[in-house]
């Protein structure tokens, strides 16, 4: 009935001439010019508070500020209300396409199970004491529960890729090789490599020092006695990473296990001369002593550092039967088909559900204005 009324315009006028009283006509029209013509459907109310729904589930308003914050970080210079707009849109399309996931995650049965969360806190928690955990959650303006919350997207997020995109990679032997062919001069180291990490003391007051025990040396004797107090338990064989985490005063860094990543041998030359010897001896495992570290322009210590080679990788080309170069091209091949299958799938259900951006139509309704 429906389809066969829509296909004849003119029998539709007259069933509305003829069954249909002035007053009734009125308010189908009246609901028309809500509904908006040509519309698919009336669009339920709202409140200020939700900015988008997907399938009616609702986003609010203050979790897409919440994220917004967030994204800001410690930047000093606020955006302008443009910027600040554009930001906002980016994040509430984030919290659109996540809740898309979600569901499907959810009509597969994959939400993630309160072990999980649960797995995920004791790992974050596990580095430090629960006052020092709880410290760092109100820094961050963060509680448990949203902690909890964030972990049970994510791993929900991940269960899902995992099931409908990772176990759909096969990358084949023909592939790496193929890559290879196609790449090797990227495969082509022209100097040697020093894949480092440090552990760095520095003589004076800082704001920030970026380690899980928040040690901080505030002179120059308190720097020296902390770096031979590091040093000696290096030699005893504790872990260096574990240290760095720990103790380190490098906060771009320590996170990390003061990993600093690979150093070109041409680099290295640009580093004061006493470093670079001490690095240049060292074999892959090894640490130096405690070396003093100096402000460039002032020439005045500011510090002591103790260095770990990792690794070292001599120039030359690097063949296709090293495993390393074949686990390498592997590895890039499986990042790069599943960040394109995630876009691919992102926008399929995207396209599948019913999406409604309140934050987006309230922009341009006042650009208009």
């Amino acid at each position: 009935m429906q389809s066969d009324l829509q296909g004849t315009p003119y029998r539709r006028t007259s069933l509305l001439k003829s069954h249909t009283s002035r007053s009734s006509l009125m308010a189908i029209l009246g609901l028309a010019v809500v509904c908006g013509f040509g519309s698919t459907g009336c669009k339920r109310a709202h409140g200020p508070d939700v900015v988008a729904t997907v399938n009616g589930k609702d986003i609010q308003r203050a979790e897409m500020e919440k994220y917004y914050h967030e994204s800001l970080g410690d930047s000093q210079q606020q955006p302008s209300k443009e910027q600040s707009d554009i930001m906002r849109l980016s994040v509430l399309r984030q919290l659109i396409d996540e809740e898309i996931l979600l569901q499907r995650a959810s009509k597969l049965n994959l939400l993630a199970s309160d072990s999980d969360v649960d797995a995920k806190i004791n790992e974050l928690k596990a580095p430090f004491t629960q006052e020092e955990f709880d410290r760092r959650l109100k820094q961050k303006n963060l509680t448990v529960d949203d902690l909890r919350r964030d972990y049970r997207r994510s791993e929900t997020v991940e269960k899902l890729f995992n099931k409908d995109i990772y176990s759909k990679i096969n990358i084949t032997d023909a592939d790496i090789t193929n890559y290879y062919g196609a790449h090797k001069a990227d495969f082509n180291v022209i100097e040697p490599q020093y894949h480092l990490a440090q552990i760095v003391v520095t003589a004076m007051p800082a704001p920030q020092v970026g380690n899980l025990q928040n040690s901080k040396a505030t002179n120059e004797a308190e720097a020296k006695k902390k770096i031979e107090m590091l040093h000696g338990r290096l030699e005893s064989g504790e872990d260096f990473g574990m240290l760095a985490a720990n103790f380190s005063e490098n906060p771009q860094n320590s996170g990390n296990g003061g990993d600093m990543g690979i150093i070109l041998e041409s680099q290295l030359r640009q580093v004061p001369p006493a470093v670079a010897a001490a690095i240049s001896k060292l074999s892959s495992g090894q640490i130096t002593e405690p070396l003093p570290t100096f402000d460039p322009v002032a020439k005045r210590l500011v510090g002591y550092a103790i260095y770990k080679l990792l690794s070292k990788e001599p120039a030359g080309q690097r063949e296709l039967n090293d495993p390393r170069i074949q686990q390498q091209i592997r590895q890039n091949l499986r990042e790069g088909r599943a960040q394109l299958l995630k876009t691919a799938y992102t926008d399929m259900l995207r396209d599948q559900s019913h999406v409604e951006n309140y934050f987006a139509e309230e922009i341009f309704k006042n650009s208009s204005q």
